[in-house]
């Protein structure tokens, strides 16, 4: 094993041996940057996917044929949060978070819908090597503003001018909807996840792909490691549902919606009886909010209700204060 990694890499170092120069020195070194890409970009932009949040859009990259998708913790934001994933050709997918990093601003998800065709997703090869260097030529890729069908996901070209433990920097130009993309060395093997747009767009701040290696299992599990800056762990008792209710026969009686609140766009009405939440029985106004003070901003309520004396289930996602 360890002989043919060394083999992959010394064939890599022979056919791009423009990394080791300071400026490209002639056409060819050009050409060679120039068919490099060329022979990368296809198979790199086919996994690139656009993450279409309620509040904004990122970008992500597919590493597996099951859909696992690599990207920003301040793209996704947070854990077990349901968002959409768009395919290059605009098929849209649901998708759910995992888990994040919020120090180093890592972050998986999973694409929880199969494409149409039933094929195994488009996915990009980790360099799990770390092996780049200084000076090294790599490209991005990201949808960029947004996604756009017809221009599809954005390349640019640089070097890497900065490395550190959790960082890496390029001075490639990156704008607002690449956070969350992928950053490839000119074999096409994925080295990063774009971070940090800088106020220069030619200098942006990634999270190497040792990071993510680091703390795999543990985002695999869904978990919220660290406590920022790039998100914010939910505070119980945030959350915020918006009705007013009183004490009834068999529950909680609502007595007023608030509007655009999560109980209204839910399709709860004034007269109905909420009889349960989450599986236990509302028998006081103090038992809801008891329930409610252990929860936070995007958790999930299912209530058993009354409504013209029909019963239904209604679920919802918790707002925030």
């Amino acid at each position: 094993m360890l002989f043919s990694i060394c083999i992959c890499l010394m064939q890599y170092a022979a056919a791009f041996p423009v990394n080791a120069k300071k400026a490209p020195e002639s056409p060819a070194d050009i050409k060679a940057i120039q068919d490099a890409l060329i022979a990368a970009i296809p198979k790199s932009q086919a996994a690139t996917v656009n993450i279409d949040l309620s509040e904004g859009s990122g970008s992500g990259v597919i590493v597996s044929a099951d859909g696992l998708v690599m990207t920003a913790a301040h793209v996704s934001s947070g854990v077990g949060k349901d968002v959409n994933v768009v395919m290059p050709d605009g098929t849209k997918l649901k998708a759910k978070t995992l888990g994040l990093d919020s120090d180093t601003d890592a972050a998986l998800l999973q694409i929880t819908e199969k494409l149409p065709d039933g094929k195994p997703f488009p996915f990009v090869e980790i360099n799990k090597t770390d092996d780049t260097n200084l000076g090294d030529w790599v490209f991005s890729l990201g949808h960029s503003g947004g996604f756009d069908k017809d221009r599809g996901a954005v390349s640019r070209i640089g070097r890497l001018v900065g490395v550190a433990n959790t960082t890496i920097q390029t001075d490639g130009p990156l704008i607002g909807g690449d956070s969350g993309g992928p950053l490839f060395d000119m074999a096409g093997r994925l080295i990063g996840i774009h971070s940090r747009v800088g106020e220069n767009i030619n200098g942006n701040c990634h999270v190497p792909i040792k990071v993510f290696i680091d703390q795999w299992d543990r985002m695999m599990k869904s978990e919220f490691i660290g406590e920022g800056p790039f998100a914010k762990k939910p505070e119980k008792g945030k959350g915020f549902l918006g009705i007013a209710t009183r004490l009834a026969e068999g529950g909680i009686e609502v007595t007023k919606v608030g509007k655009n609140s999560p109980a209204e766009k839910a399709g709860i009405k004034e007269g109905d009886l909420l009889r349960t939440l989450n599986g236990e029985k509302l028998d006081s106004r103090e038992k809801l909010q008891s329930i409610l003070a252990e929860l936070a901003a995007e958790d999930k309520l299912t209530f058993e209700i009354t409504r013209d004396e029909k019963e239904e289930t209604l679920n919802l996602k918790l707002g925030e204060r």
